[in-house]
């Protein structure tokens, strides 16, 4: 593994920011002091897509940011600068729709499709209509409605036959050209196309397994097809006769229906995708469908550009999407590990309290979810914070408990967002009970109610068993156990008997193939669980602090002691040095320094409830009924506090988000006009009234410093904490963005280029922190850690070390100081608003030797320094001991 990463910078690539405008901004991140650019996924993506997540194909770059030519420039500029590059590559799903030339052919062609392996689709459905077809769940209405309403019709554009609704195109299987082309023979006497026609629709239909027949069964349609072409180009009135029975055909209904009949996709009304989709998705995305990474032609096929780039040098490291979506995550790093052996891998593993990575996956680290909450929870006052959590309920009026209300979530979303995913797992263990003479007579309900209490009584995103390689740790026994346990104590209405079954399937105690296929597939189906239920519902639901509620957190908890932090320090110095640090993403609910300043409301719990009260009942007046709730409009607070200032669009806009992501009053599915007309108007009316405003910005005056000096601490170390330092796109100033997309907005690197180059002509501590606003301070203690990472790399490897350094005094726990190797000390400070900048005689006791404080230009002698003096000129120290 490479150890020569030492920082990166997230760029998101999409058609308003391309290679060329990433190529500009190369310079200055040089400058700033990085060693790596972090791109977001730039292999072809959908048409417009912002993110690339949706990639469709992996052959190629995507055009709309540059395309080749773009590609290969921006390469040579980052090589110019001796920049190295990083990218997010997606190997667990693909976009469907045309771009996909894959995904077509699997709806041409069905099973028989040369890519019917790519992708996850179950063929052999327990619903006899859905055999051997693809579910496309895009209609507005009943099929029978949209049909005769003549919204859905066949196409012929002189060259191919498509099916086409309302924007959609699919394409047309060979088997049902039979129609329109017998059709148009018969009508010009033409034998040639009558011929083409009958042998169209005799091509046999060999499955997923039958690769010799699907390869000669492709060679005969593509001849045939060719044959097509080459008649109508010599008999231009074939044509004509076509387009005519093609214009019959859509006006009887009746024998459109039988074409669409024929069809290996079963068009459908859109909210069927909940409970009938026959595959594998990206979570509840049914635009993302589920590729097989495991087998190893897929591997090969959708690998080869990434590790093409990784051997050559034009990649030095890939940050893996999602690998609790692919069969066998361990499989797949091994695979790529052996395919790049030097490359730097991380993985999005979304970590939960106490959980770790898997020591045997052959990567470097997380993505860093795992950091940010350490470090986010070490600064929340615990005592605080658990008077703030009376204070929610009785404003509320309701007591919420976090694990009880994620049970709950996760098992609605199962119903409802997952439930064809439920159903096939349920056809699954259905059919394993029928094997075995003393679970047979376990129904289908039954069964269907045991999967989803199980699912979501586990504590984890996944496990990791294979049966294969009969593969199970203590870990994953642990909590298979424990979610077998609970679900018995949850639903007694359950025979406990078919529990365990699960149980023993789920650990390898019963085995077999159907046991193995069931086993593999619900540990991809948990991850989905957790993310839709917890996620994306509780994280908008539970908001006792808002600012505890990220990705892989648990906000339930009430912080993180300064013990546990240096543990979780230390160990990530042992197991994962070059485990990526990050504190925003393009996934976070929102940036850091929003959670910065919300964090200090736990230091007084008794202003934030007089602010509730008075706030609730200067605002009642602007209530439609009781339109917003009352746990939507403690929500709009905290979000208001933590973000201010902020424009009514951007408010308006994230808060629809969030109201439909947590489920209660409105959904994206089931939207309540009347709640969210509700909504708007009460946040225009607040934010129109001049007593509520002036309020809002007197206290976030008052917590304005403190929540900047958490800014400053957390970034500080981030750089100088074990792992390598990520920063997104724009965060290197003060950032108070929220979700996506309100955080995947356009960046000024004017600005930032100028202040950056002003940093660099010199200036005064004392000048940075008069232009504390404009975020300067930020930016000096990211160009000075970044460059000090550059000069002292010793410092900050996987040689170097990880110690706390000794805190003495009445103020020793607001400070969090530590060691790396034996020459960086880094001390920050922590519950500042408290703290008020008064230390007393609390020391941090400094190793000998003349130390120079980075972000001061002062000198030290080690020993027992004064916090005072340590922090006295600037919020954070950075110490480095001289070489003399």
């Amino acid at each position: 593994m490479t150890g020569t990463i030492a920082s990166c910078y997230r760029l998101q690539l999409h058609t308003g920011f391309t290679f060329a405008d990433a190529a500009q901004v190369a310079g200055y991140l040089k400058e700033l002091g990085l060693s790596h650019v972090y791109c977001s996924p730039y292999l072809q993506s959908a048409k417009g897509s912002q993110h690339g997540y949706d990639v469709v194909d992996q052959q190629k770059v995507n055009v709309e940011i540059g395309g080749e030519e773009g590609h290969a420039h921006f390469c040579a500029s980052l090589k110019e600068l001796g920049l190295g590059q990083i990218l997010d590559i997606v190997p667990n799903h693909m976009a469907t729709g045309p771009g996909n030339k894959y995904w077509c052919d699997v709806l041409e062609n069905g099973a028989s499709s040369r890519f019917a392996s790519w992708f996850d689709i179950d063929w052999n459905s327990a619903e006899v209509k859905l055999q051997n077809k693809v579910l496309i769940p895009v209609l507005g209405d009943q099929y029978g409605r949209e049909l005769s309403a003549g919204r859905i019709a066949i196409h012929y554009d002189g060259e191919s036959f498509q099916v086409r609704y309302m924007g959609h195109a699919f394409p047309l299987s060979p088997i049902s050209l039979a129609a329109p082309l017998s059709m148009a023979a018969e009508a010009i006497n033409a034998p040639m196309l009558g011929f083409i026609a009958d042998t169209l629709g005799r091509l046999p239909s060999p499955g997923t397994d039958e690769h010799e027949l699907r390869v000669a069964r492709h060679r005969d349609k593509t001849v045939l097809c060719e044959l097509l072409h080459r008649y109508l180009q010599e008999n231009p009135g074939g044509s004509e006769a076509i387009e005519n029975a093609v214009g019959v055909l859509n006006k009887d209904y009746d024998a459109l229906d039988a074409i669409l009949n024929l069809q290996h996709y079963r068009l459908a009304y859109w909210r069927t995708a909940d409970q009938e989709l026959g595959y594998r998705r990206f979570f509840d995305v049914n635009t993302l469908i589920g590729v097989r990474a495991e087998r190893q032609h897929v591997f090969n096929a959708t690998h080869r550009r990434i590790l093409e780039w990784l051997r050559s040098g034009v990649l030095d490291g890939v940050r893996v999407d999602h690998p609790d979506g692919l069969r066998d995550p361990e499989e797949y790093f091994a695979r790529l590990r052996a395919s790049a052996p030097e490359a730097w891998i991380v993985a999005e593993k979304i970590l939960q309290p106490g959980e770790f990575l898997r020591a045997s996956w052959p990567i470097d680290g997380t993505t860093g979810y795992d950091f940010l909450n350490v470090c986010n929870g070490v600064l929340i006052h615990s005592e605080g914070l658990k008077e703030i959590t009376d204070i929610y309920q009785k404003f509320i009026g309701e007591l919420q408990d976090f694990e009880a209300l994620a049970h709950t979530k996760k098992l609605a979303v199962q119903q409802e967002a997952l439930g064809s995913d439920v159903n096939r797992l349920t056809q699954e263990f259905v059919e394993i009970c029928e094997n075995n003479r003393d679970r047979r007579d376990y129904t289908r309900a039954e069964i269907r109610r045991a999967i989803r209490e199980v699912a979501a009584c586990f504590a984890v995103y996944r496990t990791y068993v294979i049966p294969q390689r009969n593969q199970i740790t203590d870990e994953d026994r642990s909590e298979i156990s424990n979610a077998v346990s609970i679900a018995k104590i949850r639903r007694t209405d359950v025979d406990p008997g078919l529990f365990d079954f699960i149980g023993d399937v789920l650990s390898l105690q019963s085995r077999g193939e159907k046991e193995t296929e069931f086993l593999l597939r619900f540990q991809q189906f948990t991850s989905p669980v957790m993310a839709k239920g917890v996620e994306d519902t509780v994280f908008y639901c539970f908001n006792r602090m808002i600012g505890l509620n990220e990705v892989g957190a648990a906000p339930g908890r009430n912080g993180v002691a300064l013990d546990e932090f240096h543990a979780y320090c230390a160990k990530m110095h042992v197991e994962h040095p070059q485990t990526m640090n990050t504190l925003s993403t393009h996934d976070t609910k929102r940036s850091d320094d929003v959670r910065a300043r919300l964090a200090v409301l736990t230091e007084m719990p008794g202003q934030w409830r007089g602010l509730l009260r008075r706030w609730s009942r200067m605002n009642r007046q602007f209530k439609t009924g009781q339109f917003p709730d009352s746990n939507t409009e403690y929500f709009l607070y905290q979000t208001l506090i933590g973000s201010w200032p902020i424009s009514k669009e951007r408010i308006t806009a994230y808060m629809e988000k969030a109201v439909r992501e947590a489920k209660q009053n409105t959904s994206w599915t089931q939207q309540n006009k009347e709640f969210e007309d509700a909504l708007r108007h009460f946040i225009e009316q607040i934010l129109d009234y001049p007593q509520f405003i002036t309020e809002l910005e007197n206290f976030v005056a008052q917590i304005l410093l403190p929540g900047r000096i958490n800014g400053l601490a957390q970034t500080l170390i981030k750089f100088t904490a074990p792992g390598v330092p990520d920063t997104y796109q724009g965060s290197e100033l003060w950032d108070l963005r929220l979700v996506d997309p309100d955080n995947r907005g356009p960046v000024d690197y004017e600005v930032r280029r100028s202040m950056l180059a002003e940093l660099q002509a010199g200036m005064p501590v004392e000048e940075i922190l008069k232009r504390i606003d404009s975020g300067m301070p930020k930016l000096w203690v990211i160009y000075k850690a970044l460059h000090l990472r550059r000069e002292r790399p010793d410092c900050f490897n996987r040689n170097s070390s990880y110690s706390p350094l000794t805190v003495e005094g009445s103020k020793k726990e607001h400070l969090i100081a530590y060691l790396r190797g034996e020459s960086v000390a880094v001390v920050v400070s922590r519950w500042n608003a408290r703290l008020a900048g008064n230390f007393a005689s609390t020391v941090v006791q400094i190793p000998g030797g003349r130390w120079n404080h980075l972000l001061t230009g002062e000198s030290f002698d080690g020993g027992s320094l004064r916090a005072q003096n340590l922090l006295r000129r600037f919020p954070v120290a950075l110490l480095v001991r001289s070489e003399e």
